[in-house]
């Protein structure tokens, strides 16, 4: 068997345990292929296996990729650091879903392109649930007025929140991230926002996975344990600030 697909038979295997030590229903939890460096002969192989979400990090990588996997089914979200004037070049590519929406000035320019292209777009806000400087989010004490902010924008459509967990060995500083985000969702659905449903959360990797099931993710991102580690780290690849 093709080791991407028994990595995927494994994966699915640990949301599946992890959903029903939680009396959760392991449909209720989506996964996600995070495919960053991952070449697009490895993604079709995953796809063709019977997944069907994929999360791309950079426009150019799926531009780069797009021509290869245009005829296989498949659903793509942008799962990474949205500078602005990538939107253009971003709505190119059947892109259903922007899970890092982090800032009012990224999602005022996404809302006039998409008035321009006579387009519709569902996105996630991200929150810096950490607290770290190294990451990407809005600040979780300012998570809720940017979420009214975007629900004003008419072609803009709120389906949940997203965040990348502290990356540590020590379980009750992950969790805490993932409560966070939780207490969050709760919030903000009880406010009934317009044009915001909070449907989703996306939160969990390889490495941390059963935490953000047992905390109520809906949509856990792996690249790693399926695809395998990259040969090196990501500033060789490309520097998410610039």
């Amino acid at each position: 068997m093709n080791h991407i697909v028994n990595n995927i038979l494994q994966i699915r295997s640990r949301i599946k345990e992890a959903a029903l030590n939680t009396n959760r229903d392991p449909e209720e939890i989506k996964l996600l292929l995070a495919t960053k460096t991952v070449t697009a002969e490895n993604i079709k192989i995953a796809l063709e296996s019977g997944e069907r979400l994929i999360g791309e990090n950079k426009a150019q990588e799926i531009k780069s990729k797009y021509d290869a996997l245009k005829d296989t089914p498949h659903q793509k979200h942008f799962i990474g650091h949205l500078q602005t004037n990538k939107i253009k070049e971003l709505l190119r590519y059947d892109v259903t879903c922007i899970q890092s929406i982090d800032r009012l000035d990224l999602a005022e320019k996404l809302q006039l392109r998409l008035e321009f292209e006579k387009k519709e777009m569902d996105v996630f806000i991200q929150v810096n649930t950490s607290n770290e400087k190294s990451k990407f989010g809005i600040a979780p004490e300012k998570a809720i007025e940017l979420t009214k902010q975007v629900s004003e924008f008419s072609n803009i459509h709120i389906k949940g929140l997203m965040t990348i967990g502290l990356f540590s060995a020590e379980e009750k500083k992950v969790r805490v991230c993932f409560k966070r985000l939780k207490d969050l969702h709760q919030q903000i659905t009880i406010l009934d926002l317009p044009k915001v449903e909070m449907k989703e959360l996306s939160m969990g990797m390889s490495h941390d996975l059963e935490f953000a099931i047992e905390e109520g993710t809906t949509i856990v991102r792996i690249g790693t344990a399926i695809f395998g580690k990259r040969l090196y780290s990501d500033i060789y690849y490309w520097n998410e600030n610039k």
